[in-house]
């Protein structure tokens, strides 16, 4: 289905960064694919990966990769919410995961990101039930050199699990950035050492790896007055 050149509501809402009683609409047909598919069915985006895209440990060793659909804002601090649900796809490898999750100051080739794995949320390998949550930043501090330098501290576990919805909050303040899930007050995963720095501008990202059809809807972006 091809997205309509129409505002939904309930899809993409942009709080105004100076303010004000107005909200912002993103048109669906501004949100860009970057390197995935993307299809509309009511108030919830599909992204997929094509087939051809997924990776293969036996080719290359597994990595964060830029596969996302692009919202075209510009977001420095504040905070980022939506409603998510990874699933894995039909012929999916063993290592997917459901990868599901939200990218952020993406500029110049470089981005920020947190996302789930879902199908480690439930893993009975309490090694795996540890990764259900990651943070990284592309390209040079992605999954496998964060877990190498400093194991734990950018993963953690969750009470997930794939074909679930999950709500997903993250607040940005400078060079720290908390996830929140299911509108709890308590934090899942604290990164307190943004890897790209504090004040870093850019756009968002619906992203997605391997083996994994991605569902998003309810997404809200507020900005933090600048002072």
């Amino acid at each position: 289905m091809r997205l309509r050149d129409i505002c939904l509501a309930a899809l993409v809402v942009v709080v105004p960064l100076l303010g004000g009683n107005g909200r912002g609409y993103v048109r669906l047909s501004a949100i860009k694919a970057n390197n995935v598919e993307i299809a509309l069915a009511g108030d919830t985006l599909r992204v997929a990966m094509p087939r051809s895209a997924w990776q293969d440990p036996a080719r290359e060793p597994l990595s964060d990769r830029n596969y996302m659909a692009l919202v075209p804002v510009r977001f420095s601090d504040g905070t980022i919410e939506v409603d998510a649900k990874g699933s894995l796809a039909p012929g999916a490898p063993n290592f997917a995961r459901g990868f599901v999750g939200i990218a952020f100051h993406i500029a110049d080739g470089k981005f920020e990101k947190i996302y789930l794995r879902p199908t480690n949320g439930n893993a009975a390998d309490p090694v795996r039930r540890a990764r259900a949550v990651q943070y990284a930043a592309f390209p040079d501090f992605r999954f496998d050199r964060l877990r190498r330098e400093a194991p734990g501290r950018y993963e953690t576990a969750a009470d997930i699990a794939p074909d679930r919805w999950v709500h997903m909050r993250i607040t940005v303040h400078g060079s720290e950035a908390r996830l929140y899930l299911d509108h709890s007050e308590v934090p899942v995963l604290v990164v307190s050492d943004l890897k790209l720095g504090a004040g870093r501008t850019g756009g968002v990202g619906l992203w997605v790896e391997s083996g994994t059809i991605a569902e998003f809807r309810n997404l809200r972006i507020t900005r933090s007055r600048r002072r």
